[in-house]
């Protein structure tokens, strides 16, 4: 019998005349029959090596050790979860029962660090040997942002510019903005002023590379004149210059950079929570605020101003507009208040986030960025108020094994760094002439 050769093998005439029959009486079962007659056929090819399949062109690295590449998997691969390595960042050589101040002075220019802080792991994730990091921060435009600073008097121009020195002496990479009353300094390129506001307004200008933005006072009639001028630190909404800017209580001190925010997920405003009310009344914090400036939004905060009733300030406007919407910041390290090393030592649940992990003052200090002075019914620290009022409210020496007095330590340091980094940074600048002539006639430096 005579055969026909096929890919597959030899076919004898019989079975080719059976199948050529059924060809032709159906048209269905020939496209079907073709239709395997093609599989078989790559098949045959495949089976000798004349056909490379689609799947061995992938580009794949050989496995170690083998040379065998390997093929993509039908489904996602699986990325193992990285070990966690979110750290605050150490303070300078802490010791473990030291009080660690604010960073010295430096003489030289700072260098180029990477950025670190807590939210830093949560920006670029490189996968699991580098699980938490951003990008070098000499890579990032620090132009784009802002530290900003609102003046109303001379008192708080002082404390201005000593937030603005703190960030200069830390090396804070973005920029540092002053709003300030024209009438204070009405040409911001002087060289000279004859006021003593001028004279320092010029010195953050030139010693701590301050960029200066002459305002108008943003006031209402008020409950409360203390806080009749607060809406004047809204108008970092509309400093648009920026692409962010961190807004600062200037009743405050700086214990670390916080560069680090400026690079949070976009939104309108972050902001932490006043952990000291928390829970019972869920109220944003605008001792610290993280604003991305925009008209819209400058709009709709002038609209709220204008429609204030005489007991809401600067935080009501806040609150009013973005309780709902912000993004919070952790107040640990972010927002730390003096008042939190004068509570029991069983009372620090709501700074510390939890009722189980215990109170410890060096810890919290070292690690904290932003304080704020607020110890009612000691006044703030450049105000004169009694020794004896001082001595009364400050924190009480704790029994354990002997007398343990670190959080009075602590908090009598921060008032009394404060009271002496104000007279190194302001009292030059608040010299007026005559009293410099006066002095230098009685020889007295």
């Amino acid at each position: 019998m005579a055969e026909i050769t096929s890919p597959t093998g030899p076919v004898h005439s019989g079975q080719a005349g059976l199948v050529l029959a059924l060809l032709a009486g159906s048209r269905r079962f020939r496209i079907w029959f073709l239709s395997l007659v093609s599989v078989i056929f790559i098949l045959a090819l495949v089976h000798q090596g004349k056909v490379t399949t689609a799947v061995s062109t992938w580009d794949w690295p050989p496995l170690p050790g083998t040379g065998v590449t390997k093929p993509p998997a039908e489904t996602d691969p699986v990325i193992p979860e990285p070990e966690p390595n979110i750290k605050f960042p150490p303070a300078e050589n802490p010791g473990s029962n030291d009080v660690i101040p604010a960073s010295q002075p430096q003489d030289s220019e700072p260098e180029d660090k990477p950025v670190s802080g807590l939210v830093s792991g949560l920006l670029h994730y490189t996968g699991p040997s580098e699980p938490f990091s951003i990008p070098d921060a000499s890579t990032i435009d620090w132009s784009r942002f802002a530290y900003t600073q609102y003046v109303t008097n001379a008192n708080y121009l002082c404390n201005s510019i000593m937030v603005f020195e703190t960030l200069h002496r830390l090396g804070s990479r973005a920029d540092r903005l002053m709003m300030y009353p024209t009438e204070m300094l009405p040409d911001p390129a002087a060289v000279s002023a004859t006021s003593d506001e001028g004279r320092l307004i010029i010195k953050a200008r030139d010693e701590y590379k301050v960029k200066l933005a002459p305002i108008t006072v943003q006031s209402r009639p008020s409950n409360d004149q203390t806080w009749a001028q607060s809406f004047t630190k809204l108008l970092a909404f509309n400093q648009t210059q920026y692409a962010r800017v961190l807004s600062l209580d200037s009743d405050s001190t700086i214990l670390q950079p916080m560069d680090e925010l400026f690079l949070l997920p976009p939104c309108p405003l972050a902001i932490p929570r006043a952990y000291w009310l928390y829970p019972e009344k869920k109220i944003l914090s605008s001792q610290i605020m993280l604003i991305t400036p925009s008209e819209a939004e400058f709009k709709r905060i002038t609209a709220k101003i204008e429609h204030a009733t005489p007991d809401d300030y600067d935080m009501e406007i806040v609150n009013y507009l973005y309780a709902d919407s912000a993004l919070i910041l952790p107040h640990r390290p972010y927002d730390l208040l003096t008042a939190e090393f004068r509570r029991e030592k069983d009372n620090h649940g709501y700074y510390l986030g939890n009722e189980e992990e215990e109170w410890d003052a060096v810890k919290i200090f070292n690690e904290a960025k932003f304080l704020h002075f607020s110890d009612w019914p000691v006044p703030k620290p450049w105000l004169n108020a009694p020794e004896s009022l001082r001595e009364e409210k400050q924190p009480q020496c704790k029994e354990q094994g002997g007398k343990n007095c670190v959080e009075r330590e602590i908090w009598n340091g921060i008032y009394e760094e404060f009271k002496e980094r104000r007279g190194r940074v302001c009292q030059t600048g608040l010299m007026s002439e005559r009293k410099r002539r006066s002095r230098k006639r009685r020889g007295v430096v």
